[in-house]
């Protein structure tokens, strides 16, 4: 089943690349080479019960992370594993110039993580907010356009304006998980009174301790929310 748009005016000016490979696609209504598409595996079982990491021992079911502290989320799950491929991947697409990767990674979620979805029955979708600052950099926010892209496609109303990050925090990536709560408690600000949503499905581009999500899922609960599933492109290890 191939991963396809609609062509348009401005594929033949700017050519769509494979989100894999970045080479130019033969055929401009792909989202992905049929080479790389044949390569690349979402994550299955088994899994972590809780965050979807990938463990690799069927009697085991959370992975360490998850087993060692409680998350305020109550459950999510990653695409992909975030592993060499897809760090190069999601790097071109943030910092890159490569925004169209964007319509891959969103209509992998909703393909792969649609057992998922049916089962949360989320209420509406909110994308982890990013910094004014950090957008005017980057020129757009990434985990907003799959947000957007994702609620389009189930119907889901979008929570645009319900949060935002008060405060720019250090990259996240090359610090420890309790470092990674600390920079993040608090960073985040809601909407004030009650949001009139029980269940919330929170978008992100990768996973890795849980802190972002956490944080985000905190902050949501003082607004009245009461179940929050998470869905991103990535995630890393289980072990």
């Amino acid at each position: 089943m191939k991963f396809r748009i609609k062509e348009s005016f401005l594929n033949a000016l700017y050519p769509r690349c494979c989100p894999i490979c970045h080479q130019i696609l033969k055929e401009q209504n792909w989202l992905i080479c049929p080479k790389c598409e044949g390569e690349l595996k979402p994550i299955g079982e088994p899994r972590c019960k809780k965050c979807g990491k990938r463990i690799f021992y069927m009697e085991k079911e959370y992975c360490q992370d998850c087993s060692r502290r409680e998350h305020v989320f109550d459950e999510g799950r990653g695409i992909f594993d975030y592993d060499e491929r897809m760090r190069a991947s999601l790097l071109k697409y943030k910092d890159g110039g490569r925004r169209e990767y964007g319509d891959f990674y969103a209509q992998a979620m909703i393909r792969y993580g649609g057992i998922d979805l049916r089962r949360w029955r989320p209420q509406a979708v909110l994308s982890v907010p990013i910094h004014p600052r950090k957008k005017r950099i980057r020129g757009f926010d990434q985990a907003g356009y799959l947000a957007k892209v994702v609620a389009e496609a189930t119907g889901l109303p979008l929570c645009c304006g319900y949060m935002r990050k008060k405060s720019v925090t250090s990259a996240q990536k090359s610090l420890e998980a309790s470092i990674r709560r600390k920079n993040l408690k608090n960073s985040f600000e809601g909407r004030e009174g009650d949001w009139q949503i029980r269940r919330l499905l929170v978008i992100d581009d990768v996973y890795t301790t849980g802190s972002t999500v956490d944080a985000v899922s905190e902050e949501a609960k003082r607004h009245g929310v009461e179940n929050i599933y998470f869905l991103t492109v990535c995630i890393g290890r289980g072990d």
